[in-house]
């Protein structure tokens, strides 16, 4: 018996940082790149699970990880949710196409991948909701204080407007856009920014409190935009959000260079996504320019690049 289950990775297209402190954030599922988990049965004492995960070089036993490592951390909290403190014996092996640590959703989409296909193998698949939440707990070894963002939209595969604490909202697609992910191949662990971020407000609250409102006001603006239709509205806003972005010390010189490349070749805006100091960035574009921008980002710099049609 074989279970199989995907999961694609994510963008936020606007109000990364704020979205902690509960501000809005828009952010889409990208199914350009994936996790994939597999759980097959494995002839062995009842209760032993074998996790293998190529990508990041790890072939392990359940119980020789860490409590808190993420696989782990999926793997015991599904077991937890379903009551099973004895399981089948199985292995459970792990692929990923998306970049680690490059703000495309990695840690989340490899642990919604790995609570469905386990569940599924175990009989009983979990319900969204509790997929959501189960995931939403592995981020907070991966994050430290996880708005949620990641999970959400990794999870229901839909855009999704996002407040942290308040009931989820889906957003219409008033019209397709095309944005192009630049990956400046830069790992930067967004618990890092968002603690850099949190000393920064424990030193100076009102200036920061000052900026997640601009970034919310912005947020706003997009979601109206991107409903209605209006993408031309998309450009110069996200421009407006990485200039917030910048302010918060959250971007970097290889970020910056991109989203500049980006705009010089055509795009009609761009900003970083994720958490910043590296990872990706997003550049809206017209269907017939994006080729063009994607090679002007690989010219300055860019690891790779990403095509994405939205909507």
């Amino acid at each position: 018996m074989t279970t199989t289950a995907t999961a694609p990775g994510k963008i936020i297209l606007f109000g990364e940082h704020a979205v902690v402190y509960r501000r809005p954030a828009l952010a889409v599922p990208v199914n350009d790149v994936q996790a994939t988990a597999t759980v097959s049965k494995l002839m062995a004492v009842p209760g032993e699970i074998q996790i293998e995960a190529p990508g990041i070089g790890l072939s392990s036993s359940l119980a020789a990880l860490r409590a808190d490592h993420p696989l782990a951390a999926a793997i015991k909290g599904t077991l937890s949710a379903l009551s099973i403190s004895r399981p089948p014996a199985c292995t459970v092996h792990v692929e990923s196409t998306i970049p680690v640590a490059a703000g495309l959703g990695s840690g989340a989409a490899v642990s919604v991948a790995i609570i469905r296909a386990l569940s599924g193998f175990l009989g009983n698949p979990l319900p969204d909701e509790k997929v959501n939440s189960l995931a939403f707990e592995v981020e907070r070894i991966h994050h430290g204080t996880p708005s949620g963002i990641d999970n959400t939209v990794v999870c229901y595969g839909k855009p999704v407007y996002f407040v942290k604490g308040m009931p989820l909202e889906f957003v219409r697609i008033g019209w397709p856009f095309v944005v192009v992910i630049g990956d400046t191949g830069i790992p930067s662990p967004t618990k890092d920014t968002v603690g850099d971020v949190r000393r920064a407000w424990d030193s100076n609250p009102e200036k920061l409190e000052k900026i997640f409102n601009q970034i919310a006001i912005v947020v706003q603006e997009a979601r109206q935009a991107i409903e209605c239709g209006n993408i031309s509205a998309l450009g110069p806003l996200m421009d407006e959000n990485h200039s917030m972005l910048q302010e918060l010390g959250v971007s970097s010189l290889e970020l910056d260079r991109l989203t500049a490349a980006a705009r010089g070749s055509g795009a009609q805006g761009a900003k970083l996504s994720g958490g910043g100091r590296g990872g990706n960035m997003i550049a809206l574009v017209d269907m017939a320019d994006a080729d063009r921008v994607a090679q002007a980002l690989k010219s300055s710099g860019a690891r790779r690049t990403t095509i994405c049609r939205i909507g």
